[in-house]
């Protein structure tokens, strides 16, 4: 089970291979939204984005003879790059399936570590049942991009950190798709500190989790068309969903509008560059800024891999 014995553990196979990454801070950004606001910066994690934290410690959990056959995952971009860097590091082959709208740009950065790369249509065919066709055929080892005991211990370390770099929080805004990085992240964060608040965001056009959470059971939709593409999962992961109902105060919604002024903000204001689903917490902070006034709140900025002829599409689009 998921622990944080676990993530400690996690933490440790981590130590020397990701960035510990920093916290930012901005004192504008504390004046405009009347908090105390500790950016844990993830967009300077290796392949761009929190996700090496789980792959590597999944990878590494394998037995030695299950590491030498490859592994193999699905994903949109950032776990693609993640499972592809870390396979690499262990010298071993991976095949990615990927849908083919995937942003170009992790697509290249993909095939960069040397991995396989099998496209599918993500609107139309079910890409674990195409992975785990894979798997089967080749006698790869499978690393989900979150419904995974040891991806979710690896993702909690992002948490681990930051409530070792900042003291006395008193929320976490975590970014949702399939849960894994929640789910880690609420159960280090409230081992060590219990009154801590853990809030997931979701971008309005998928509200799988809010929707999942609020009826106390996991609900499908389809796939959601969001500028975040990140968080494009249609239900919660069966192992992560029970961690959510259990850790998570609640489930912020965003809107796309929202998401990219917070990119501009992170860019001009931060210095920050910040993928869209990256810019959904601290766009959540500014949608419900009275829920967090006079607070310590710690977002979690997942990821910056965003190529530059989007990100000036996205930040140069009219309120």
């Amino acid at each position: 089970m998921l622990d944080l014995a676990r993530i400690r553990q996690a933490a440790a196979r981590l130590d020397g291979i990701v960035h510990r990454t920093p916290v930012v801070t901005s004192s504008w950004l504390d004046q405009q939204l009347g908090a105390r606001v500790f950016m844990k910066a993830e967009c300077f994690q290796r392949a761009g984005a929190f996700k090496i934290r789980g792959a590597y410690n999944a990878i590494a959990a394998l037995s030695p003879a299950e590491r030498a056959r490859g592994v193999v995952a699905w994903s949109s971009g950032n776990h693609a790059q993640a499972v592809a860097l870390a396979a690499r590091l262990f010298g071993v082959r991976a095949v990615i399936v990927m849908p083919k709208d995937a942003p170009a740009t992790k697509l290249a950065a993909t095939r960069g570590y040397g991995a396989e790369v099998v496209e599918y249509d993500r609107y139309t065919e079910d890409r674990e049942a195409i992975a785990r066709s894979i798997a089967a055929r080749d006698g790869l080892a499978v690393v989900p991009a979150y419904d995974h005991y040891e991806v979710m211990a690896g993702q909690g370390t992002a948490a681990l950190e930051l409530v070792e770099q900042v003291a006395d929080l008193d929320a976490i805004l975590v970014p949702i798709s399939g849960g894994g990085l929640i789910a880690g992240c609420a159960t280090a964060a409230k081992a060590i500190r219990p009154t801590i608040e853990i809030y997931g965001v979701e971008p309005e056009l998928g509200s799988d989790t809010k929707q999942s959470f609020d009826a106390g059971r996991r609900i499908e939709i389809p796939i959601p068309r969001t500028i975040a593409d990140g968080l494009t999962v249609g239900i919660p992961g069966e192992l992560t969903f029970p961690v959510v109902r259990a850790l998570v105060a609640d489930i912020l919604l965003v809107s796309e509008a929202a998401i990219v002024e917070a990119m501009r903000t992170m860019f001009e204001r931060v210095k920050l560059v910040v993928e869209p689903s990256g810019a959904t917490t601290l766009a959540a902070l500014s949608q419900h800024k009275a829920r967090f006034a006079g607070k310590r709140v710690g977002l979690i900025l997942s990821g910056g891999n965003v190529g530059v002829e989007r990100f000036i599409e996205l930040v140069s689009r009219k309120a």
